[in-house]
């Protein structure tokens, strides 16, 4: 059962964050991974990126670290702002909906499923000569699966009909890129989605943050 956070009204900032904290802890820490990307020296800030990348160099050398440490990181610290907002649009409802727990296993599972297939595959573009070499050290960091994997399952907490429209939406938003001619990255976009679709068993029975419990 979720464990509801009583809300303050004097304070809304306060209960606003801890009404999902699990978004705003991962928020803050990307703040701080930004900020290092700014102020780092000149080719200092590539080294970071490279090292913390989930690419498939990093995944051979340091599996576990690679899959963890991306997931912090963004490219472009001005980019900051843009996924604050996404975050508050797709993580935090689904956190208040479904529980930290919930959620982060929803976006996590999709964060390592939607990495390790993408970059399957483009090993073995690699291997077969359509891709370059170089490209076992591409910089492959972010948050934009989790972000996939979010926008999918809150398809279950739309009510129809308004629901399908949001669905054709998402799934058009992930699917042209990939059906035209896509890059490693945008299969890792609809891969994250679809893990998100196939998490409707996890949205069952849920006691939600949204919903003040009774007082008996």
């Amino acid at each position: 059962m979720v464990e509801h956070t009583e809300p303050e009204p004097s304070r809304p900032l306060r209960s606003w964050i801890r009404s999902a904290p699990g978004t705003h802890i991962w928020l803050l820490i990307i703040a701080v991974t930004s900020v290092v990307v700014a102020i780092a020296p000149d080719q200092v800030d590539r080294v970071l990126l490279h090292r913390n990348s989930s690419n498939i160099h990093q995944l051979v050398k340091h599996p576990v670290r690679a899959l963890l440490s991306s997931a912090f990181w963004i490219e472009n610290p001005a980019s900051l702002a843009f996924y604050a907002v996404l975050f508050e649009l797709f993580h935090a409802p689904v956190e208040r909906w479904l529980g930290t727990l919930r959620w982060l296993v929803i976006v996590a599972s999709a964060h390592v499923v939607a990495t390790l297939i993408s970059q399957r595959v483009l090993l073995m573009a690699i291997q077969d000569h359509r891709a370059p070499r170089s490209m076992t050290h591409v910089v492959d960091i972010g948050v934009s699966y989790g972000l996939a994997a979010a926008a999918g399952v809150l398809t279950y907490r739309i009510p129809a009909p308004w629901r399908w429209f949001y669905l054709a939406g998402v799934v058009a938003f992930f699917g042209i890129p990939l059906a035209t001619g896509g890059t490693f990255t945008d299969l890792g976009h609809a891969i994250a989605l679809c893990v998100g679709l196939l998490s409707w068993p996890l949205t069952r029975h849920v006691v939600s943050r949204e919903t003040p419990p009774r007082l008996t």
